[in-house]
């Protein structure tokens, strides 16, 4: 009885040994470029594609990868570390990514991609630009256009400031800010980077569509609207306001100028740019990213104003026909960028690459 209990007790011991051994730690995932998109149409391949779709299939993301929290697939793989998110949650999948502890995004470079509308003044539908700056449009006063005074061009200007085109002139209308400087509505990218991709991209050559080359034909004294697809560099505008027409257009490329001391150039608009790069400066102060690395390639699905003769209501909202170009095209101009740093991880992983 005695040797029983003695062998009970050892095999006990050794099961409670057992069930108390930590289970042995997973690899920690270091993705070398992961490719941001906003939204996708039903499945990530195989149907009407998203701002997702192209990406997924093309550089065969075929493998999903879990993010902790999320019930969702929202992170996809390919074999050379290329990693696909999309934002199914908006911009806080962001932070659920970065907080994972499977994760190590400290080397991570970033392809913030998506649609856009698109400023006739620079660039025609299905035309794809590299920003240098993302500008929040969203922290604004605002007087009805049908109130404002006579000599102002349209009822939004800066908080702080006293009337549009100006900028503030105290910090103190933010509360907790002290610095005028602090009020920055411009989020500076790492522009010799940016440089960097558009020159390898440049000379992509994108599609057309016959239905959005005869749209372009109205577009009389608007030159570069008239144009085929082109690759460019300018900025890109986040509000959360969809606006439309011409003297909304003129208001976002004054408010680009100012935010940027007239360096930047008003190009791209869309709806969660800011959102995305204000979740992506928390995470840098956090050490989690480098944000140096933040690259944003927006494509254009539609004009931001109507042309001449149309009134914006007619107008409005007109993103349908030219997004299966503008998502198409993203992916063009995106890809060599994507693969040069992917393929040539060893040269990319210590050195940001830079061009003049």
């Amino acid at each position: 009885m005695a040797r029983l209990s003695a062998a009970v007790l050892s095999l006990a011991c050794v099961l409670v040994s057992v069930s108390v051994r930590p289970a042995a730690a997973q690899p920690v995932i270091q993705p070398r470029v992961i490719v941001v998109a906003g939204w996708e149409n039903g499945a990530d391949s195989g149907d009407a594609p998203g701002e997702y779709q192209d990406w997924v299939e093309r550089e065969h993301l075929s493998e999903t990868v879990p993010v902790r929290g999320v019930p969702g697939v929202i992170f996809r793989r390919n074999d050379d570390g290329v990693y696909g998110l999309v934002l199914r949650y908006g911009s806080s999948d962001l932070l659920t990514l970065a907080l994972d502890p499977h994760f190590d995004l400290t080397k991570t470079y970033w392809l913030f991609t998506g649609i856009s509308g698109v400023n006739p003044d620079v660039a025609s539908v299905g035309s794809v630009a590299w920003a240098r700056w993302v500008v929040d449009g969203d922290a604004v006063r605002e007087v009805d256009d049908r109130d404002i005074p006579k000599d102002w061009p349209y009822g939004l200007y800066a908080i702080g400031a006293a009337r549009p085109d100006t900028l503030p002139s105290a910090a103190n209308h933010y509360g907790s800010v002290t610095d005028v400087a602090e009020l920055t509505r411009a989020y500076p990218l790492n522009q010799g980077l940016a440089r960097w991709a558009f020159a390898i991209s440049r000379q992509v050559r994108l599609d057309d569509d016959p239905k959005i080359a005869a749209a372009r034909k109205v577009w009389i004294g608007y030159p570069l609207a008239q144009k085929p697809p082109f690759i460019l560099m300018g900025e890109t505008l986040g509000a959360e306001r969809y606006w439309h027409g011409a003297s909304r257009n003129l208001w976002a490329e004054r408010w680009v100028k100012l935010w940027t001391k007239d360096a930047g150039t008003f190009v791209m608009t869309n709806e969660e740019s800011q959102s995305n790069q204000r979740e992506m400066r928390l995470l840098a102060s956090r050490q989690l990213i480098d944000p140096e690395r933040i690259m944003v390639l927006r494509s254009a699905s539609n004009f931001d104003m109507p042309p001449p003769g149309i009134g914006p209501t007619q107008s409005m909202g007109d993103e349908g026909p030219g997004q299966p170009l503008a998502f198409d095209n993203n992916e063009r101009a995106g890809a060599p960028v994507v693969r040069e740093l992917a393929t040539h991880w060893s040269r990319y992983r210590d050195t940001v690459p830079m061009a003049q």
